[in-house]
């Protein structure tokens, strides 16, 4: 069972549109190596673990999986606001739409040459489950073996080979909505990669000598080094309520990154930043509601409302 707070789990910066950068970032998104691929790759693994003297990698890998859902949730939220806005239309909302507003431009004019003509066409502005060169994302990415040692080994190299794309990304732009993404990834993806080579290790499998952590040099991107000096790369959330995780036996002891830190897995989750949504786009009709359909939405909202608990967590059942 997974249970969605309405937070985003890292702060998207203010910045311009960029819509080359958010082509850039849906390869993060649904490429190869990207967060569905892992969000998938992971929960897979875990749904169809075997062994119950195994719970404490089945639970890491669940702990992973379920985090990885928050990063396509963050991802896909930056590439949409890197898109919107972006054709730099100024004109009012009362003119007509096939006129270039006031001191700005036709409306979806940038969706012609500057960057994946989808994101304007298909998704009114939004991210797609596309790389960034526009392929559909793809379920055969999924690698589950069934052997512990080959699914960790292959993790490892999953979030190793993302990381080092991640690191490409950054260097191809310096829109701050765009690195601050990155950045918290880039983190993240390291914190994974420790804890599958941890995971590694007490399987007595010596994995540095085969498949050792790429050296980015990640550290010297500012807005990383800011996340690696809090630790961040140390900690593993389990995202369980329940208090019923076992990964924390897997995920202590110092650094596999040698960077003199010690694993920490006593978090439950991140505490995260409000999520926003977006305004409407006028030129994309979308979402195109009028007064009359807004009130009806209004007033069917106010009746669901009112009977929802503002709750979240485990229920206990009533007696009777």
């Amino acid at each position: 069972m997974y249970l969605h707070v309405q937070r985003l789990i890292n702060e998207i910066e203010a910045d311009e549109p960029d819509p080359a950068a958010a082509n850039a970032l849906q390869e993060g998104l649904g490429g190869q190596f990207g967060e569905m691929r892992t969000m998938m790759q992971y929960l897979f693994q875990s749904i169809n673990f075997r062994g119950p003297a195994g719970k404490p990698y089945r639970d890491l890998l669940q702990g992973i999986g379920t985090e990885e859902i928050s990063h396509v949730e963050l991802i896909g939220t930056t590439i949409a606001r890197l898109l919107d806005g972006s054709p730099r239309y100024h004109g009012k909302k009362t003119d007509p739409l096939d006129q270039p507003g006031s001191g700005g431009d036709t409306p979806l004019r940038l969706a012609l040459d500057e960057s994946n003509i989808h994101h304007y066409l298909v998704a009114a502005q939004g991210a797609l489950p596309v790389d960034a060169a526009g392929n559909p994302w793809s379920g055969s990415y999924v690698y589950n073996s069934g052997n512990l040692v080959l699914d960790l080994l292959y993790n490892l190299m999953l979030e190793s080979t993302g990381r080092l794309q991640k690191c490409r990304i950054y260097e191809m732009t310096a829109n701050k909505t765009a690195r601050s993404t990155i950045s918290y990834l880039i983190v993240r993806d390291q914190a994974h990669e420790n804890a599958y080579a941890r995971a590694l290790e007490t399987l007595g499998v010596d994995w540095a000598k085969v498949l050792p952590i790429p050296k980015t040099n990640a550290e010297k991107f500012p807005e990383v080094k800011k996340l690696l000096d809090l630790g961040l790369q140390s900690k593993q959330y389990s995202f369980d309520l329940t208090a019923a995780s076992e990964a924390g036996r897997i995920f202590q002891g110092m650094s596999p990154s040698k960077d003199g830190t010690t694993l920490d897995a006593s978090e439950q989750a991140p505490a995260g930043v409000p999520s926003t949504i977006a305004e409407e786009r006028f030129e994309e009709f979308s979402p195109g509601l009028d007064p009359e359909l807004l009130a009806l939405i209004q007033a069917t909202a106010d009746i669901e409302m009112a009977e929802v608990q503002p709750l979240y967590g485990p229920v206990p059942p009533t007696a009777g």
